[in-house]
């Protein structure tokens, strides 16, 4: 795997193509917008997706914790897709979250779609944290966040390729602040350059692609 390393704020921080972000320096890595049980709402309302996001969602954190053994993960909000998903996961996926809570210290950033985490989770919940020159949240600010990393937009980028065009989650960022892709098997994305993300930077910004085995940089 062949990791993009940027500065945000000062921070050098490597984007990992899986759409995880880590922070060499303080030992923390980060994940937006996992979205568990999005399948399992969808099926409720009658679209039939299969059940299996949350354990794929899973099996992916539990990679990239293998790869970087992180002191600290930060989960950016929206890790549940609803006030209820929490009850709907099966004894096996619950298993598999106090083995990550096991195996880091986790900090879970309450978001949108799940303001009230349950408190069996283990680890800390806050609306936001900052640590060193950077500062956790689910939702970017309306103000230019410098030293900002959220997520919540799921941003992506379309590359046009060998007559081809392929849309890809990516990392949006100008060196101020960066908003990360959501890491949930079922989110979806918006594209980069929607005004709800072109907005938070007011100069130049580049998209950082998410490639299978390496993250792309490309004019934002």
């Amino acid at each position: 795997m062949i990791e993009k390393r940027i500065d945000v704020n000062g921070e050098e921080l490597v984007l990992d193509s899986s759409g995880a972000l880590w922070w060499p320096r303080e030992g923390v890595l980060v994940f937006a917008d996992m979205h568990f049980e999005k399948g399992s709402f969808y099926g409720y309302t009658g679209q039939l997706l299969p059940p299996y996001d949350t354990r794929t969602t899973l099996k992916r954190v539990a990679a990239a914790i293998e790869a970087y053994r992180p002191s600290i993960a930060i989960a950016l909000g929206d890790s549940f897709h609803d006030r209820e998903a929490p009850n709907r996961l099966d004894p096996a996926e619950r298993a598999m979250l106090a083995d990550l809570g096991r195996r880091a210290d986790w900090i879970w950033i309450s978001g949108n779609h799940d303001p009230a985490l349950p408190e069996w989770l283990s680890g800390r919940i806050y609306d936001e944290i900052a640590i060193g020159n950077l500062i956790f949240r689910h939702e970017p600010s309306d103000y230019v966040g410098r030293g900002e990393i959220a997520g919540h937009l799921h941003p992506c980028k379309t590359v046009n390729r060998r007559g081809q065009s392929l849309r890809r989650r990516c990392f949006a960022s100008d060196g101020l602040r960066l908003v990360m892709p959501a890491f949930g098997a079922y989110a979806g994305g918006l594209d980069v350059r929607d005004v709800a993300l072109r907005s938070l930077f007011p100069k130049d910004f580049l998209a950082y692609v998410l490639g299978r085995a390496r993250v792309y940089a490309v004019a934002g």
